[in-house]
């Protein structure tokens, strides 16, 4: 799969460029987008993940909703819908300038495809459903019984332009609410067409089809029509490269596989990039999952995140940070990231890493080499969530590493389990760089280990050098005659040490 321009990807990077609650003061997201990608470009990005584009619902929360609360695909902020013309972003047209924008400064745009369910119907209809049970979607809780849901979506505003679908219950196979007795809870429709929960989902509550709102029923030729040619119309519409796909335990694995193919077969897609979000902490879930699709999309490594996160809050062993990830089994099929909008504190998914491990984290996924990673906008730009200028600041340095430094071969000294290093060689062009890092509160090492200390063999040829600190230039460190030298970092951080002089802050 391509990460990024063919002309711009070596060292590839991605962002993901926003934060749950994301907004501007002063202009849209997009124009905002816009105005960041050649900072972006500069520091070495070559992907972004934007959030998704479509027409969300309107909530007691949220007047425009994020996105992943999707009302209509094919509505990119064009039509007077769900109260309003632009999404939460902005306008179809400000989006088709930023992506037009990124692509001029070498960076690809990746689209959110939020495909497993939809909220904020136009009206209800009245259909048979059976209650099931919270933590056992297998099990009935109920007779059947005749339900009033909201399962019509007429999207009567953009009059059938682009698709002219409308959705109805015979296109859903669940819903969470009865509008007749005002009851939550989850049904299984039934009746004339509908199969029940789709087999080829994940196992979690004995079948995880249903996540929220009208569940889509993969299985139905409107649905699978659709979908396919949504997924053409928005590439060619807004000059998308791929696409971060949503939930996916959730989806019709069979369909889903069909779809990411029929996405690469359309002319000048064959490498079009796909990342899945597959929710587990779990390797044998996530490989069993990888597997099945078979090497056709990347995936999050949240097996990775699971682990940075618990470095970040106790005592942890540093020689087994990369153990049971994607990262160590199947590199070529990961996308490490450190922290994302669904992680961040007040989330339901929340494993948020702690700033005095953030550093670190950001280190191991960006300058050790395997992987493909994936910065978050709420660790590099000052927002109202989850801004941490200390953090912020050395990520800037980081990247910069990355695109300058982060080249060639790695070795890695996983020796101790407070203090690990690993050093890139460098290659012709490159000068290749030296990292270590230390985990654990400084204030609690005692005076008898009052830095974290590897020795290590450099590239060759850099005998009598000097290797300098990007953190702290005025520390530096000699390299003997045999090509080695001692590296340091003050306890509980990190030091990213170069040949000669520092990256350039």
């Amino acid at each position: 799969m391509s990460l990024g321009p063919d002309k711009n990807s070596e060292n590839a990077l991605m962002i993901q460029f926003f934060t749950w609650e994301s907004a501007h003061t002063e202009m849209s997201w997009w124009k905002h987008f816009e105005c960041e990608v050649s900072k972006l470009a500069e520091l070495g990005v070559t992907q972004v993940w934007l959030p998704p584009p479509n027409k969300a619902t309107i909530s007691y929360f949220h007047q425009q909703g994020q996105g992943y609360d999707a009302y209509d695909l094919w509505d990119l902020g064009e039509f007077h819908q769900k109260g309003t013309t632009s999404t939460r972003w902005g306008s179809k047209d400000e989006l088709l300038e930023a992506i037009s924008a990124a692509k001029k400064n070498g960076i690809d745009v990746l689209i959110d495809a939020v495909l497993n369910h939809k909220l904020g119907a136009d009206r209800t209809e009245t259909f048979d459903a059976i209650p099931v049970g919270n933590t056992n979607r297998l099990k009935e809780v109920g007779p059947v019984r005749q339900i009033e849901g909201w399962t019509a979506f007429d999207f009567s505003a953009r009059c059938g332009k682009y698709s002219g679908l409308r959705w109805t219950q015979e296109h859903f196979s669940g819903i969470d609410w009865d509008h007749r007795t005002k009851k939550r809870e989850v049904y299984k429709i039934v009746g004339k067409g509908h199969k029940g929960w789709s087999l080829n989902v994940d196992d979690e509550l004995g079948n995880y089809d249903y996540l929220l709102g009208a569940d889509i029923d993969f299985r139905h030729p409107d649905v699978q029509r659709d979908m396919n040619e949504w997924s053409d119309w928005i590439l060619h519409t807004t000059g998308g490269s791929g696409f971060r796909l949503d939930a996916i335990k959730h989806m019709d694995r069979e369909f889903l596989l069909q779809w990411i193919k029929e996405v690469r077969r359309r002319d000048g897609r064959s490498r079009a990039f796909m990342v899945a979000e597959y929710w587990s902490p779990k390797i044998k879930r996530v490989l069993t999952y990888l597997n099945t699709f078979r090497g056709e999309t990347a995936f999050f490594d949240v097996p990775l995140h699971d682990n940075l996160h618990r470095a970040s809050k106790g005592p942890f062993d540093l020689r087994r940070i990369l153990d049971n990830t994607l990262l160590k089994v199947r590199p070529n099929d990961a996308v490490t990231f450190v922290d994302n909008h669904e992680y961040q504190i007040g989330q339901s998914l929340e494993s948020w890493v702690d700033a005095s491990f953030k550093l670190q984290a950001y280190a191991l996924i960006l300058l050790r080499g395997p992987g493909h990673p994936c910065v978050f906008y709420g660790d590099l730009y000052p927002n109202d969530e989850c801004y941490d200028a200390p953090t912020a600041q050395g990520l800037h340095l980081l990247m910069r590493a990355r695109k300058d430094l982060a080249h060639g071969p790695s070795r890695d000294y996983f020796d101790h389990p407070s203090c690990i290093g690993f050093v890139r060689m460098g290659n012709t062009s490159r000068a290749g760089c030296v990292v270590v890092i230390s985990h654990g509160n400084r204030e609690a090492r005692t005076a008898a280990e009052p830095q974290c200390s590897i020795r290590v063999k450099v590239a060759e040829g850099y005998a009598g050098t000097k290797f300098v600190g990007l953190f702290e230039p005025h520390k530096q460190v000699e390299i003997a005659a045999d090509g080695r030298g001692t590296f340091t970092c003050r306890p509980g951080s990190l030091e990213v040490w170069a040949p000669h002089t520092p990256v350039s802050q």
